[in-house]
């Protein structure tokens, strides 16, 4: 618990580092970052949280209703966070009227986007009914979880930085963001580690971060390829992300 905790929040942390490396107008790493993560995110959905969280529990229908709810509560939150989770560097239409302002709303949808995906990093969850390559989640979710944030905190640091103007208030508000998965991870490993695999709880957060990772995938991988043009090396880093995770399955 503690390794993951310090990997989600020194990857927040470090990659806040990357807007002194690459300015913000340059993001061809940005996609291809974005490419890879979705990726790997939609991947490990399908073939990792689905079928464990529908084979340990009895009334597998149930499942789908929390993950109809985790794509949509995340269709709600990104109102808020104008899509700073898949790379989105703009956090309003309003262009510099904010400027000097603290974009509150998108930060506490982050958190919130964060602190979900912890949740379910639950110490023991390698305990699988079915599933014949019986791997262990907790460190499959976390890698994914762990790419995911990279470019998030990326655009989200660009985002801060254009509304204050200074590094180091925006990388404080930043912290925000960086608490939040280590916080679920935290809460849940208290009053759930009696509850992965079949409890209500733990079962009902999986179908919404099943759900939330969904729409965060598909999202991306809509979006680097808009025009449906073919873009070589987007394709090279879909289908890394896509190989990675497979390969997850085998070890």
């Amino acid at each position: 618990m503690i390794i993951a905790i310090l990997i989600l929040f020194f990857t927040v942390v470090l990659s806040s580092f990357l807007v002194k490396v690459f300015p913000p107008d340059n993001i061809k790493w940005l996609k291809m970052a974005l490419a890879f993560s979705g990726a790997y995110l939609f991947t490990i959905t399908i073939i990792h949280l689905l079928p464990d969280v529908l084979l340990n529990n009895r009334n597998p229908h149930l499942i789908g209703y929390w993950v109809l709810a985790g794509f949509f509560l995340q269709l709600v939150l990104e109102i808020f966070s104008h899509g700073v989770e898949h790379g989105h560097m703009h956090s309003s239409g309003h262009g510099h009227k904010h400027v000097g302002t603290m974009p509150f709303l998108l930060l506490g949808s982050l958190f919130i986007h964060s602190f979900l995906e912890g949740s379910i990093l639950v110490e023991g969850n390698s305990r699988h009914v079915g599933h014949s390559h019986g791997g262990d989640n907790f460190y499959v979710v976390l890698l994914g979880i762990a790419i995911h944030h990279v470019p998030a905190a990326f655009a989200l640091m660009s985002v801060l930085l254009s509304r204050i103007g200074s590094f180091k208030k925006a990388f404080l508000w930043l912290l925000i963001f960086a608490v939040g998965a280590p916080l679920g991870i935290i809460v849940s490993n208290l009053l759930l580690a009696q509850q992965v695999g079949s409890g209500v709880v733990f079962t009902a957060l999986t179908g919404l971060v099943a759900g939330n990772f969904l729409h965060i995938s598909t999202t991306i991988l809509f979006e680097t390829s808009p025009d449906h043009r073919f873009n070589r090396n987007k394709l090279l880093a879909t289908l890394f992300g896509l190989a990675l995770a497979l390969l997850t399955d085998f070890i």
